[in-house]
């Protein structure tokens, strides 16, 4: 018998997992993958997380039956993952009302700083840090209100990442929204995954950015950004 005539698992991971591969679609860590989640799917998925982080509890042998602070921690953790840190990857992308760009704006505009929290791929660490958005608008721009910015960051940033990575997905999101003649990206970043384990480093962090069109070419314009997003 064929992959394609076999019958979809029963669980929900494997009914979801299912459905992807049929359809060829990468779910990734930092992939959304809303698209092929069915009403009721989440809170069973969530049901499932929970089960095998209890499985984990047991595998470094903690007493969850007679330790009163970790009796309910894997369904802790386990709404923690679904519902909070690791969100966006299993709901739609937040609504974002775009509207046109009717008095022809074309002057640099500037969203930041605003707080990104994530948790790195690697080890599920942490990270937490802060992003800046430079917007070159065209008469043709779409443009949209300054909450939305830190609602589609957001979406981004709550799926398991790197920060590289993330600042690209930003980058192609907002270009795709707004259409603008140029978009810069700039984000600062504390990593657990170095301050709470390996070489224990407290101090260091990590920026990087990505810059878009008008930002790309104009030397000037690179500039101006980044001496004023601090300010």
């Amino acid at each position: 018998m064929s992959t394609s005539e076999l019958e979809p698992p029963t669980s929900a991971s494997q009914r979801i997992r299912y459905r992807l591969q049929r359809a060829g679609a990468r779910f990734h860590a930092n992939d959304n993958i809303a698209d092929f989640i069915e009403e009721g799917e989440l809170a069973e998925l969530q049901a499932e997380v929970q089960q095998r982080l209890m499985g984990v509890l047991e595998s470094l042998v903690i007493d969850t039956e007679h330790d009163h602070n970790t009796i309910d921690t894997a369904k802790r953790v386990a709404k923690m993952f679904v519902q909070e840190v690791f969100r966006g990857r299993y709901v739609a992308m937040p609504a974002s009302t775009e509207f046109p760009n009717i008095e022809k704006l074309n002057e640099l505009m500037i969203v930041g700083p605003i707080t990104v929290r994530s948790a790195c791929s690697h080890h599920l660490c942490p990270i937490m840090g802060r992003v800046w958005v430079g917007v070159m608008p065209n008469e043709n721009s779409q443009l949209i209100g300054l909450s939305k910015y830190a609602r589609l960051i957001d979406w981004i940033m709550t799926r398991p990442q790197i920060q590289e990575e993330a600042v690209s997905q930003i980058a192609d999101l907002l270009m795709d929204k707004l259409q603008p003649d140029g978009l810069a990206i700039v984000m600062e970043a504390d990593h657990f995954c170095m301050h709470w384990r390996g070489v224990k480093d407290n101090t260091s962090k990590m920026i990087n950015s990505v810059m878009r069109g008008s930002f790309l070419r104009d030397a000037n314009l690179r500039r101006e950004f980044l001496s004023l997003m601090n300010k």
